[in-house]
């Protein structure tokens, strides 16, 4: 009987000690889940005071609104992906940008991805756009109809860029482009365009007159059916990390022929390495990020975007709010429907330079 006893309060502790092992592993598990996927979830914005947290490529942001996805201006792509979000000064850049762009000349912008409700790193596609700063502009013009939703999803952009010779294609370049470029260019706010090589040397070599705002316009991998504007941290988000300023000359110099040698398109040395969002956990990020997650979410999609006057309504929580939760907690990864980013087809040597 003694032995019996004996036996069974051995085979209590060890049950015990199991228990409390699988409990910590649960723990942590959870705390070690992707951000992606936790930011990827969320279809609507933090309903909290506009701010972004972190750096462009490893960050959050709150108080998002959406542009509309349709303008006088402009047209929104790919909008199963959710990602029409920015913060509030990026938004109203981008709407001001598609109304100065068709004074200029231009037929309205198609507008591609821009951040998800609440940032972070994506599913798909993009290491930056996770603090609302950053917005994709196709070289497309809008055409003079509106885009069926099948459209918007289906229908290619149109690369300015031989990938052989890394040069423009000089029967799809036009002058409007250089010219959007510079509007684009031309707002204070704006810190960086990022174009294909290709685009940027067409650039240098096209320019005249005023040559000031090559400086912004700064080639990059890609980018070759699309331009990438950026704009800096904005007051008020004292979590946001700045970029290191461009030089101050118009980059059409060395720096820009070292993109015509062989050395940056070098096949990727170990193209199965994992990116970096498919590594990155909450505890990568900034220490806000997690309550940007568990912030409320606006009374409704529409109460925070901004539609064809370029007004955006406030974040309003709506009555009555989402509990609050431990956003380190587990939580279910709702089914996407993000379409998948067209793949540029250009290896990625390493190391980078700064853009």
């Amino acid at each position: 009987m003694k032995s019996f006893l004996q036996a069974a309060r051995r085979l209590a502790a060890i049950v015990i000690a199991t228990s409390a092992m699988m409990a910590g592993a649960a723990v942590d598990g959870n705390a070690e889940q992707l951000a992606k996927n936790l930011f990827g979830s969320q279809r609507l914005p933090a309903a909290t005071t506009p701010k972004s947290f972190g750096f462009y490529s490893k960050g959050c942001f709150s108080g998002g609104v959406a542009i509309a996805t349709d303008g006088p201006t402009w047209q929104a792509m790919r909008l199963s992906r959710n990602r029409r979000w920015g913060h509030p000064a990026m938004i109203s850049l981008i709407e001001k940008l598609s109304r100065d762009a068709t004074a200029d000349g231009w037929p309205g912008l198609l507008l591609g991805d821009i951040s998800q409700p609440r940032g972070g790193p994506m599913l798909t596609g993009h290491a930056s756009h996770q603090i609302g700063l950053d917005a994709d502009i196709w070289f497309m013009p809008m055409p003079d109809r509106r885009l069926s939703s099948r459209e918007r999803e289906n229908m290619s952009a149109v690369s300015l860029v031989n990938e052989k010779t890394h040069l423009v294609k000089d029967k799809l370049w036009r002058p409007e482009h250089a010219r959007l470029l510079k509007r684009a260019a031309s707002y204070p706010e704006v810190e960086r365009i990022l174009v294909n090589p290709g685009i940027k040397k067409k650039l240098c070599d096209t320019v005249r007159g005023d040559r000031s705002w090559l400086r912004k316009v700064r080639p990059f991998w890609g980018h070759d059916y699309h331009f990438h504007v950026r704009i800096g941290c904005q007051p008020g988000s004292t979590g946001c990390k700045r970029q290191q300023a461009t030089p101050r000359s118009d980059g059409c110099d060395e720096s820009l022929a070292w993109w015509f040698t062989e050395e940056p398109w070098r096949p990727n040395k170990n193209p199965d390495a994992p990116k970096a969002r498919d590594l990155m956990t909450m505890a990568s990020l900034p220490k806000e990020c997690r309550a940007v997650l568990a912030a409320p979410e606006p009374e409704s999609e529409m109460a925070v975007t901004i539609g064809g006057n370029g007004t955006a309504v406030a974040a309003v929580a709506a009555p009555e709010p989402p509990a609050m939760v431990d956003p380190s907690a587990s939580m279910p990864v709702t089914a996407n429907s993000f379409a998948p980013t067209p793949k540029i087809g250009i290896p990625m040597p390493r190391p980078r330079p700064q853009n």
